[in-house]
């Protein structure tokens, strides 16, 4: 018994036994708050064919985190083992628990981050690599980032960086940028196609102080320590402090399931939840009985097609059949003529058989196979691939499917099985299109798949085009076969299917059929492209729309089709460069940033890249997020009633049959609110009407979530629609529907400077809006205490004051008796922006007007602060004499915007930059440069600034550029000057309160709170350098308003600045206090000191307080001093442009970036949030497609499977990032400066590369240059904009369709 109590605790579960459930989604394993309740067969006994249990072990394991429940970000990855029966090999197997049914975990072992390694015992490698590589920062996406590795590593001690990139595929980031995740992965690799001297402390690139660039040397010594005056250092972590990954020390397979898996179970296990229940038959027999049985039931191994729709859907089967004990169906038998592989087999064991069969079989046999794992290596996330079947995926036949198209034209054929015998059909359009004469029979299986060999003569492709190159769903995919007359290119047979064009998979007979006889030359391309537009034709409202985008890309993959067989067929062609694929590979770089002083103390944290305070706690799972904390006594979940109305009044709310449901305690309406119930603009629940779909109208309250989520169903309200219903920023100007004032700045003669210039561009941008996406899903947990009407508040928050003043006049309890922590916090607008710019054909812009509207919702919120900033940092880094910029929030029916990281400075300053980027293209890339601020100047609010590290990072940045080879690929180089803080004194305040206690100890709280911007460990960095004590003596509990009251949010990029001068104030006053003991006995320890101070009745508490920067700005007169200071940067990217699919990637080419940090506090965390923030604008700019919402107002993004944040294969492939040395500022603390957000525009230069590559193309087609790649440059506006014969056959063919 002991064993099986140490392996749970260690996090390793015995799962051949299951949670009791109370509902249908409890047959999961879903990550949650409450205690997770696995039970072992000892707690339980068989009867009746059915297994209970009544001994369960709570084992809060709170490390997986849950985030977006569809398996589709990877914060919920755990490992798997279990025993293969084919192989008799132990297989160890990364899924995402959201969606693994516990019932079909019989016989395996999950591995939790829990089970890795714990702070409490022992680190493992990978834990502590991912830590010290500072591959954290909010970490909530760490455990799972942790165990995808880990998995890995388990499986290949020493894997490829290709296996690294496969891994980590299925995992997203919000924060980091990957970059530092993968360094840490790459530790691990057998080999590197990085630096190899810099394991040894060394790195080719510096190879003594004269060869070094304008840009770096190396640090010979420690992180941060150069021995030389303003030395650049590249390293931001000690490689050989690592422990060495030894594969002997990890946790074996139980031997009770080993014996388990040898003497396997033949009885069927039925499982029983109140709505749903598990069957899983032990043999073949049992489970042909059981389709007879049941014939409607679905046959679920992965659960990867059934759980989302569930979720996301509400689709619900009472029945499930779980074929996952029958070895048969995980069979895999060959042939001389093929292949079979068990229904059975999951995806990623697939991609491992045919790699199998193309390294053995003789190229001409493996087409089909090779076209496969072309696919494989793109579908989905390595978790689902894991977990997904081969015979779930053809049966599911989504109409997107990867490779029913490439089954369906490799003459692929389905095995069946009945109580009544086999049958074999095939995989062809009849059975896609779900015909009932070429479908299974109800009570039939797919046993397994018949794949034959190719044959000589014959050539078979694949092509996939998404919004992301991996874990996305395809927007079309197709499969493509050729055979041809022995020794001729005269077509024999020819097959193509295509998905994503229409309800099911599409295959093109009629166009086919006619090709047949004709020779594989220019003639048939033609003609097969307008046979195809004719027969996969997609009406104007088909699923998805993109219907001019997804026929062109019809024809675009027969011609990459075309041009592959040429290839293989050796005929030249001018066009080969087109088969040229994008490869997933680790990113490169060097970061560089100044050393620390020499004769800085050796104690002194400051400037040097310091570790994440909570790094470590974040990649064992020991960092405590609001959802993880323990139940408490009498705990009662809140669900919210939303309005399924955009614009109406509310007739009638029903609650009757919600309160009569079990467990549901009460429903909480805008009448029971004993105070104010938001603002008049701003209800907090709607009361008479709702202004937008999701408006809180009511709230559930229940004894468990499951019960509030299914009250919520069963109340009913009533509407009458009001008119009008405006969404769009148009509709809202036609409708003058705005939420304030227009804010307006303008300088010199702007009507008069357009007269006399000698060109004039005008124009609109769009810029989609940004979904923040944050990993952690929103919490909050209220406590009571049992007098004086005292609350205890649990939230993830950036403004723990404004939620604190809310629930008072909410509740109508003074603000005294409530309480607000923050420990720590894991984790948009459309913009639409009318532009006219004059300028003379030298390039000098002599006036430039800008009108802009933002979507802003149907309440107010940040919408006039994002409006103000918008326009006060829109002129970014240019001179220009006459100026207009004007702003207006539209108020539509949508859910309210707030704002996102950047508060408008990336979406104004884009429409700026597309301005200059007009100019450019008609006179010359100098246009930049010439335009920008060159000396000490005002800017368009008049106030004053010295642009000379604008200038700096600008040569600093035209260095690299002219060592770089120019190979017609898109370039840009932006420029930016972004302006800190907000344009209000009171908001710069700051407080800290830290106590030093009597073991010397010191206790750090401040009021800023830690988003994963490592505000708290810089916090720690300058207390220790003030109070000269080792940050081993110090610690911060958490952000409280108890302890330091009337904070201001955590924003603007300014939080660690002025808590880190709160923070410098306090341990002034204390070591002050404490200079006449430390003179008394200079010799003494720091214990010694504080002792004596204690004797001496010395207070050792000290407030500390900012009282801020003076900031201010007049709107009326258009001038003011708005921001303390600002901070300035420059990037360039290279970007290479698939032209026949818009795929783009920043790959085997690269960005720069150069940020004015002044002297950081600390690099490694300054260098991550300009990666993160880089990363970020790179989404908004190119893959994070706009939000979509249905006509009525629905939103349709919501979460990874229809917004595409940047995945770990859309890092730049070369990504440098330096901080600008010998800057200084005395305005910050130790010339610090804030990072938080400015690094988010820079992700425009691979916007504007891409736009760059687009030109390129253009001009080569002799189109006309003037056109618009609307933000985001997603893969469909980028192909449509690269206008080409295929384009044109596509409008012709809609135009005399």
């Amino acid at each position: 018994m002991s064993s099986v109590t140490q392996l749970i605790r260690y996090g390793v579960a015995f799962t051949d036994t299951w949670r009791q459930a109370t509902d249908s989604s409890d047959l999961h394993l879903t990550p949650q708050r409450k205690p997770s309740w696995l039970e072992t067969p000892w707690g339980g006994h068989y009867h009746g064919g059915n297994l209970f249990l009544d001994r369960p072990f709570p084992v809060r394991l709170t490390g997986t985190k849950y985030a977006c429940g569809r398996g589709g970000c990877g914060a919920c990855t755990v490992m798997v083992s279990k025993h293969d029966p084919v192989s008799r090999k132990i297989r160890h197997f990364s899924v995402t628990a959201c969606l693994v049914p516990i019932c079909s975990l019989y016989g395996a072992a999950v591995t939790t981050v829990e089970g890795v390694g714990s702070i409490k015992t022992r680190l493992h490698p990978v834990q502590e690599r991912i830590a010290k590589s500072h591959g954290t920062q909010c970490g909530f996406c760490t455990p799972g980032m942790v165990m995808s590795m880990y998995t890995l590593l388990r499986n290949h001690p020493q894997p490829s960086e290709e296996q690294l990139m496969e891994a980590l595929g299925g995992n997203l980031c919000r924060c980091t940028g990957y970059r530092p995740i993968l360094e840490s992965g790459r530790t691990f690799c057998a080999e590197s196609s990085g630096c190899q001297q810099k394991g040894r402390g060394k790195c080719c690139l510096d190879q003594g102080e004269n060869a070094a660039s304008s840009l770096g040397g190396e640090s010979d010594v420690s992180p941060g320590f150069c021995p030389l005056p303003e030395r650049i250092c590249t390293e931001l972590f000690a490689k050989d402090e690592f422990q060495p990954l030894d594969p002997t020390q990890e946790l074996i397979f139980p031997p009770e399931l080993l014996r388990m898996a040898e003497n396997p179970e033949k009885r069927t296990l039925t499982f029983h939840g109140e709505r749903v229940t598990w069957i899983s038959p032990g043999t073949l027999k049992d489970l042909l009985e059981l389709k007879v049985k049941h014939p409607d039931a679905p046959l679920i191994l992965g659960n990867t097609s059934l759980g989302p729709a569930k979720k996301s859907q509400g689709h619900f089967h009472p029945v499930l059949l779980s074929p996952a004990r029958i070895s048969e169906l995980s069979m895999v038998s060959t042939t001389s003529e093929g292949l079979t592989i068990g229904a059975g087999c999951s995806l990623a064991q697939v991609k491992d058989i045919l790699a199998g069969r193309v390294s053995e079989l003789p190229e001409e046999k493996t087409q089909t196979y090779r076209a496969l794992l072309k696919h494989l290596k793109r579908l989905a996330g390595q978790q689902i691939r894991n977990m997904a079947s081969l015979g779930g995926h053809i049966m599911s036949r989504h109409c997107y499917s990867d490779l029913n198209p490439v089954l369906a034209v490799g003459n692929t054929a389905l095995n069946l099985m009945s109580k009544e015998g086999t049958r074999q059909i095939p995989l062809d359009r009849d059975f896609l299109a779900g015909l009932a004469s070429a479908d299974l029979k109800p009570e039939e299986i797919l046993e397994s798949v018949y794949i034959p060999h190719s044959q000589r003569w014959e050539f078979v492709s694949a092509f996939r085009q998404a919004q992301c190159q991996q874990n996305a769903l395809a927007d079309v995919t197709a499969g493509m076969r050729v055979l041809f007359q022995e020794g001729t290119d005269t077509i024999e047979d020819l097959s193509l299917a295509y998905g994503g064009v229409g309800d099911a998979t599409i295959s093109a007979q009629k166009s086919c059929q006619q090709l047949l006889g004709r020779h594989w030359n220019e003639p048939m391309l033609d003609e097969a492209c307008r046979l195809l537009l004719d027969e996969v034709s997609l009406p104007g409202g088909a699923p998805g729309g993109s219907v001019e985008f997804k026929r062109t890309l019809v024809v675009s993959f027969f011609f990459k089709f075309y041009l592959e067989v040429l290839q293989e067929l050796k005929k030249p062609d001018r066009f080969l460069s087109a088969l040229e694929d994008f490869p997933a590979t680790v990113p490169q770089g060097v970061q560089r940033y100044q050393s620390v002083d020499s004769h800085q103390a050796l104690q002194d944290p400051v400037g040097r890249p310091i570790m994440h305070l909570s790094g470590l706690k974040h990649a064992t799972g020991e960092a405590i997020f609001c959802d993880d904390i323990p139940t408490v006594d009498k705990e009662l979940f809140m669900a919210l009633v939303t309005s399924t109305r955009a614009h109406a009044k509310i007739i009638s709310v029903d609650l009757s049959k919600a309160l009569e449901l079990p467990g549901v305690v009460d429903v909480i309406t805008a009448e029971d609110i004993p105070g104010t119930n938001g603002a008049e603009d701003d209800r907090l629940l709607a009361v008479d009407k709702v202004l937008c779909v999701g408006q809180i109208v009511c709230a559930v309250v229940a004894e468990t979530e499951a019960q509030a989520k299914r009250a919520v169903e069963e109340t009913k309200i009533a509407y009458e629609d009001l008119e009008p219903v405006i969404f769009t920023i148009e509709d809202a100007i036609k409708h003058s529907s705005f939420l304030c004032p227009e804010k307006k700045l303008e300088q010199g003669n702007v009507e008069k400077a357009f007269e006399e210039v000698d060109q004039i561009v005008e124009g609109e941008v769009h810029v989609g809006g940004q979904e923040h996406f944050y990993m952690e899903t929103q919490r909050v947990l209220v406590i009571p205490k049992t007098e004086d009407k005292e609350l205890d508040i649990y939230v993830s928050t950036q403004d723990p004051a404004h939620v604190q003043k809310t629930v008072s006049s909410t509740l109508d309890i003074p603000i005294n008796r409530i309480t607000c922590h923050v420990k720590r916090v894991g984790g948009g607008f459309v913009h639409l922006g009318l532009k006219s710019v004059g300028f003379m054909n030298s390039g000098r812009i002599r006036a430039l007007d800008i009108e802009c509207f933002i979507n802003g919702g149907c309440t107010l919120d940040d919408s006039e602060l994002v409006t103000e900033f918008l326009i006060l940092k829109m002129e970014n880094a240019y001179k220009i004499h006459n100026l207009r910029f004007r702003g207006r929030a539209c108020m539509t029916n949508l859910p309210s915007n707030t704002a996102f990281r950047g508060f408008g400075f990336p979406q104004g300053t884009l429409v700026t930059e597309s301005c200059i980027t007009a100019v450019a293209a008609k006179c010359g890339p100098s246009v930049r440069e010439k335009n920008m601020y060159k000396t000490v100047d005002k800017t368009i609010y008049k106030q004053a600034f010295n642009p000379e590290p604008l200038i700096r990072c600008w040569n600093e940045l035209a260095e690299f550029n002219k060592k770089n080879y120019w190979r017609k690929r898109g370039l840009a180089v932006v420029p930016m000057k972004f302006s800190v803080g907000f344009a209000a004194t009171s908001f710069h305040q700051a407080a800290a309160l830290v106590h030093i206690y009597t073991d010397g100890s010191v206790l750090v709280t401040h009021g800023g709170n830690e988003l994963g911007q490592g505000i708290h460990t810089k916090m720690l960095q300058v207390a220790s350098r003030e109070l000269k004590v080792p940050t081993s003596h110090m610690h911060i509990c958490e952000t409280s308003t108890a302890t330091v009251p009337n904070t201001i949010a955590t924003a603007a990029s300014i939080g660690s600045d002025v808590n880190g001068r709160a923070v410098q104030n306090a341990c002034q006053i204390l070591l002050k206090r404490l200079e006449p003991i430390i003179k008394k006995n200079p010799e003494g320890t720091w214990e010694d000191w504080v002792k004596a101070a204690f004797e001496q009745r010395i207070s050792l508490s000290a407030t500390g307080y900012f009282r801020g920067y003076e900031a201010f700005m007049d709107w009326e007169k258009g001038e003011g001093d708005p921001f303390p200071y600002y901070v300035y940067g420059a990037a360039s990217s290279e970007v290479e442009v698939d032209c026949l699919t818009g795929a783009h990637k920043v790959k085997k080419i690269r960005t720069d970036i150069v940020m004015d940090a002044c002297c950081s506090l600390n690099p490694a965390i300054d260098i991550g949030q300009i990666e993160g923030s880089f990363t970020q604008g790179m989404g908004l700019y190119t893959t994070e497609e706009e939000l979509k919402y249905s006509p009525e107002g629905v939103l349709y993004s919501r979460g990874p499977d229809d917004y595409k944040i940047p995945t770990i294969t859309d890092v730049p492939e070369e990504f440098n990032v330096s901080l600008l040395p010998s800057s200084q500022t005395p305005l910050t603390i130790y010339s610090s400066k804030g990072l938080g957000e400015s690094g988010m525009f820079l992700g425009s230069s691979v916007f504007f590369a891409i736009a760059d590559a687009v030109a390129t193309a253009r001009r080569e087609r002799d189109i006309a240059e003037d056109f618009t790649v609307r933000s985001p440059a997603t893969p469909e506006r980028v192909r449509m904009a690269c206008a080409d014969r295929f384009t044109e056959m596509v409008r012709d063919s809609r135009l005399f369709s």
